[in-house]
């Protein structure tokens, strides 16, 4: 049977027109040819658009949601009314059509995000015990959750979640690779996992065949379009080394930051922790630390992934990162300090300069007094803002720009509702779509923070 039926003649298909009309669960509609084909080539719209029959076309389906998939089609984005329609009923309907893609972009595109708006809006809850170890998200707000053994997925809209069980003790690293895929690995059990969160398999496992030919743990995961790039450290912590994987076919491309670690050699001896592709640049940033005696050192070095070369690093001792992360939007490095607390950040643009150090974003007041103050903050930008969480609050950070001045300067913004502060210490930051997620501290759940004129 076809998907819509003829009914009375008006001559609506008429060659010298380009206004369509069409009747819709018994309401009629207007429209143009261009409005529908703007629906893609292969959509129910635009099968209609085709239509040359002297006869309006009947859709047996809702009006009222059809009105607003219009406006979607006619301005790309939903009309304030669809508030109060549910949103799996826009969902549906718009599988119908054809147009969730259309319906993904209009409410969780990350051009939507909005930062001095955010609000904790809802809570997704875990099943099981365990709180969630690490969280991983796709561009457009699906959300990957490790927690215990297990990895719940949400879709786009959080209204639909998944649960599989892995191999792992823990998950400790985690890289969404899709909405259904995901690569996982554990600092104590061996090999990197991909995993299709869909059919609840795993799909391949990927291994680092290190010198001593013992097991290699996953210390961390990251990607660029083209690749996927590994952190193994060998089960006897002897050696360690980043593989550069193809995304797609996952097959090998090349090693680097390869390490056979001898005698007390401590820079050579830490993994990397943390792994981020800085675009701009098309280089690869990788950083681990240690703690020790001492105190906690580490270093950050930028991979030149197709030499194999370090064009940059920095070792640190004196107030080391307690995390760091780089934006292509601000072409800069930011760290939160693991003694002071304090956030800081490093222009890209002047990495070769001598003189470039880390910079306060704020007044440096805090004396290092061995407290590790910073311990376990997260830092991570979005956009142009930066956000370091400092127990169970968030700090938001904006690049102010001073007129002709090249100096730039940081403005520290309240963020969320009164009722939204404080809590439980927060242990994973992420972000996806038009969204943030936190996690805190013993808590089975995950926080959603957007803005109210994105909720439906």
């Amino acid at each position: 049977m076809p998907p819509f039926a003829g009914s009375h003649p008006v001559g609506v298909f008429r060659s010298d027109t380009n206004i369509v009309t069409i009747d819709v669960g018994g309401q009629i509609f207007q429209t143009t040819k261009q409005t529908l084909t703007s629906a893609g080539p292969k959509t129910f719209f635009s099968t209609i658009s085709q239509t040359s029959s002297p006869y309006t076309p009947f859709i047996d389906r809702d009006p009222d949601i059809f009105s607003l998939l219009l406006s979607l089609l006619r301005t790309g984005n939903l009309p304030s009314k669809a508030k109060s329609f549910d949103l799996q009923d826009l969902i549906i309907e718009s599988k119908f059509y054809g147009i969730e893609n259309l319906l993904i972009n209009s409410l969780s595109n990350p051009s939507q995000f909005e930062p001095f708006n955010l609000q904790n809006s809802l809570q997704l809850p875990l099943n099981g015990r365990d709180s969630p170890s690490t969280v991983s998200t796709t561009p457009y707000g699906s959300l990957h959750v490790a927690h215990g053994s297990k990895i719940t997925t949400f879709d786009w809209s959080l209204r639909r979640k998944s649960t599989i069980l892995t191999h792992f003790t823990a998950v400790d690293s985690l890289l969404a690779l899709s909405p259904s895929l995901a690569a996982a690995g554990a600092n104590d059990f061996s090999g990197l996992q991909i995993l299709d969160l869909e059919n609840g398999y795993v799909k391949d496992t990927l291994i680092w065949e290190n010198v001593t030919k013992s097991g290699s743990t996953v210390q961390a995961i990251g990607s660029s379009p083209e690749n996927m790039f590994v952190s193994f450290e060998s089960s006897r912590r002897n050696s360690n080394s980043i593989l550069v994987y193809d995304l797609h076919s996952l097959r090998p491309v090349t090693e680097i930051a390869h390490n056979e670690i001898y005698g007390a050699d401590i820079d050579s001896a830490i993994p990397a922790t943390k792994l981020q592709w800085i675009e701009s640049h098309n280089l690869l940033m990788a950083s681990g630390s240690h703690s020790g005696p001492s105190g906690v050192s580490g270093n950050v070095r930028l991979w030149d992934v197709r030499s194999g070369n370090v064009v940059w690093e920095i070792s640190e001792k004196v107030d080391c990162f307690a995390d760091v992360t780089v934006s292509d939007s601000l072409d800069a490095m930011f760290k939160v300090g693991v003694n002071s607390g304090e956030a800081f950040y490093m222009d890209l643009k002047n990495l070769s300069s001598e003189k470039n150090s880390w910079v306060c974003l704020g007044d440096k007041r805090k004396v290092l007094n061995g407290k590790k103050e910073g311990f376990g903050c997260k830092i991570e930008t979005q956009g142009n803002q930066v956000f370091c969480t400092k127990g169970g609050d968030v700090e938001l950070w904006s690049d102010i720009i001073m007129g002709s001045s090249n100096n730039r300067i940081f403005k520290k913004n309240l963020m969320g509702r009164v009722q939204d502060m404080g809590g439980a210490k927060i242990t994973n930051l992420a972000f996806g779509g038009s969204r943030m997620f936190l996690t805190r501290k013993d808590l089975q759940c995950v926080e959603v923070w957007q803005s109210s004129s994105r909720e439906l």
